[in-house]
């Protein structure tokens, strides 16, 4: 009841609203956006979604309505000075890119968070964010039952995509009951559970599937099978032309291995490593992130390895792998 009342006296004295995400947002923040501007705007807010940059193809279909639009587009389709900015799925305006944050310095209006990533506590008291809660668009979700809306099949789409792909399909051990629940509400206006996962997941090309093939046979693991981790190389990724949001999910096949307990992806972007950590619950991945140098969730976690002219792509993923392994035998 606190958050929605921080978020009620946030919208209160607030008609023209935008609504916004992390820069090269997945589904979880493109759903949580697009389900909460319809909500709005059943309310009677003047509401639209704004990302610096437009929609891509690839999610159009969970926005008939064509709510979201990239910020070029911007003065024509909203020419209204916002009151208010809500940001989803980050807590912090930097991350909507350069140019998005920009015009917000320039409208000089109240940003308002709604999020479950770690954050200061200040951030969390001022604004709706719940690092307990298993996605972001389960905070959306109750906020909109809070203010009494009732869900229809467009906020319900959206809304269902974005938590299902910030759980990982309801595989993450902060999935609650309540999780459930909300999902039963978003099923009751007829959405069908098949249709929404192959919407998502189901838009593969054949090319994804060789990829993934190449790289799940290269997959290794230290001795004792606790760490295992793959290698998404730049070559690979260009000969088989592959969109990198397409491959985020690939981490998670490590996730049924015996004895697993982090599992780990190392993706070759040029001039940095980015590695993904992932855990089955037992370890808590976003400590070792901070040990890294980056940071996430207890079950999803980043960090970028800056990559140097003295060491291969095969060291540095020795030398991480080497700083976990110290990382588990500490806890």
């Amino acid at each position: 009841m606190e958050m929605y009342t921080k978020f009620k006296k946030a919208i209160d004295k607030a008609q023209n609203i935008i609504i916004s995400t992390h820069l090269f947002p997945d589904a979880d923040g493109i759903g949580s956006e697009i389900s909460l501007c319809l909500a709005l705007k059943k309310s009677g807010k003047n509401a639209i979604c704004c990302n610096q940059e437009p929609l891509l193809e690839r999610y159009k279909y969970l926005d008939p309505d064509d709510v979201v639009i990239g910020l070029k587009d911007l003065p024509e389709r909203f020419p209204h000075t916002p009151d208010l900015v809500i940001v989803v799925d980050t807590n912090t305006v930097y991350r909507t890119g350069e140019k998005f944050k920009e015009y917000v310095e320039e409208q000089n209006c109240p940003v308002f968070y709604i999020d479950h990533h770690p954050c200061s506590q200040t951030l969390q008291d001022d604004n709706c964010i719940d690092t307990t809660a298993a996605a972001t668009g389960q905070l959306v979700g109750d906020l909109i039952k809070m203010l009494g809306i009732k869900f229809d099949q467009k906020i319900a789409l959206p809304l269902y995509t974005a938590i299902l792909i910030d759980t990982s399909s309801f595989r993450y051990p902060t999935v609650t009951a309540q999780t459930h629940r909300l999902i039963a509400d978003l099923m009751d206006t007829g959405i069908e559970p098949p249709l929404a996962y192959n919407g998502i997941y189901g838009t593969k090309k054949i090319e994804h599937m060789h990829l993934l093939g190449k790289v799940l046979a290269s997959a290794d693991s230290n001795k004792t099978e606790e760490i295992a981790w793959i290698v998404l190389k730049r070559d690979d990724m260009e000969k088989f032309n592959i969109d990198i949001e397409d491959t985020h999910a690939f981490i998670n096949h490590l996730l049924i291995l015996d004895n697993i307990k982090v599992a780990c992806m190392f993706r070759d972007e040029g001039k940095q490593l980015k590695v993904s950590l992932r855990s089955t619950g037992v370890v808590d991945v976003g400590l070792i992130a901070v040990q890294l140098g980056g940071g996430g969730h207890s079950h999803s976690a980043a960090t970028m390895i800056n990559k140097s002219d003295d060491k291969s792509l095969e060291d540095l993923i020795k030398g991480t792998v080497e700083k976990i392994e110290k990382c588990l035998s500490s806890v």
